[in-house]
């Protein structure tokens, strides 16, 4: 039987108060911020403010868990904007708690409070004016270099594990987020236009380099939803999905959901400068944007085809199809 969203959230309630005990934080206020698949809580305890993030099962080992961890703690020490990490009492990255109902214990992180709010969200657009748009992508656009500069030249320690988005995590037999072309939803010229289209996608990302001036770990979730403005600052939070990848698919993923908007060319002329600022990146490698628009199109849906139970999957999934279908039918004609 499904559980219904507001139990889902208690469960996930409780199993955060648990996990509070690692950290000596069991008298602490809990307020759930976010529950799409983690759980994330804001934890206020005095004058001190903490973000806590229940995982979902089965998503990340433990090892995956600890080496995404580690890459945020390497950004940390470089000065890079993204949110401290507060180990256990015992000196861990996270800690494994009991969870009522579930086949196992889940894992449990926790993070100094970033301050901020969301640049915007799939389902409301960005916040701001055109102009403060530019001026946050463009900030934007210096992040993901800073991020890929750091990548590039960091060397994982042993043990390091995470998944790739690569030719097969993104177009391949199982790629990291669904049998996208499987989609029930799909009529068969749609189908049929995304089967083409992603042999095509295996074969041109098969043939790119995999060098570090292009390819490193990445954050892989440059959206909107991820990405706190405070005053001219921005700082990237959520590094569930990061692993290893194109630095392209990083700056396409900050682009994607605003496509149709009317301020996305001024969106993308700052990013790019803003990430000029900080890396090189050739007019060669901006043309083949459109190869990452497309892959990452692929992912999205993938996502709701696994996902068909969730309100973001009943909304969005018309939109992301249709998105994909025209970004396929593009690519293909070559323009």
């Amino acid at each position: 039987m499904q559980i219904k969203p507001d139990e889902q959230a208690r469960r996930m309630e409780d199993i955060a108060r648990t996990a509070l005990q690692h950290w000596n934080l069991d008298a602490a206020a809990l307020t759930l911020v976010k529950y799409r698949e983690n759980a994330v809580f804001k934890v206020t305890e005095r004058d001190q403010r903490y973000a806590l993030r229940v995982h979902r099962p089965g998503y990340h080992s433990d090892a995956a868990l600890r080496s995404e961890l580690q890459w945020i703690n390497a950004l940390a020490d470089a000065d890079i904007e993204v949110p401290r990490i507060v180990p256990t009492r015992a000196g861990e990255l996270f800690a494994i708690s009991p969870a009522a109902g579930a086949a196992a214990p889940l894992q449990v992180d926790l993070f100094e409070w970033i301050e901020g709010h969301q640049l915007g969200s799939v389902e409301a657009g960005l916040r701001g004016d055109r102009q403060t748009i530019g001026d946050t992508y463009r900030t934007i656009g210096e992040l993901a270099g800073s991020v890929h500069n750091h990548s590039a030249g960091w060397r994982p320690p042993a043990g390091f594990v995470r998944h790739a988005w690569d030719e097969s995590g993104l177009a391949g037999e199982q790629p990291l987020w669904g049998r996208f072309w499987e989609l029930a939803s799909l009529t068969s010229q749609q189908r049929t236009l995304l089967a083409t289209a992603r042999d095509r996608v295996y074969r041109d990302l098969a043939a790119l380099r995999k060098a570090p001036a292009s390819y490193s770990m990445i954050h892989a979730d440059f959206s909107p939803e991820n990405l706190l403005v405070d005053g001219e600052h921005v700082r990237l939070i959520d590094f569930d999905d990061a692993g290893f990848g194109w630095h392209l698919f990083e700056l396409v993923t900050s682009l994607y959901f605003i496509m149709d908007e009317p301020y996305f060319d001024q969106a993308r002329e700052a990013l790019i400068y803003g990430y000029r600022s900080r890396r090189p990146l050739a007019d060669e490698e901006l043309a083949l944007l459109p190869l990452f628009f497309l892959a990452r199109s692929f992912t999205y849906v993938g996502w709701v085809h696994t996902r068909p139970e969730t309100e973001t999957a009943r909304q969005l999934t018309p939109v992301l199809v249709e998105s994909s279908c025209r970004l396929a039918e593009d690519y293909l004609r070559g323009r």
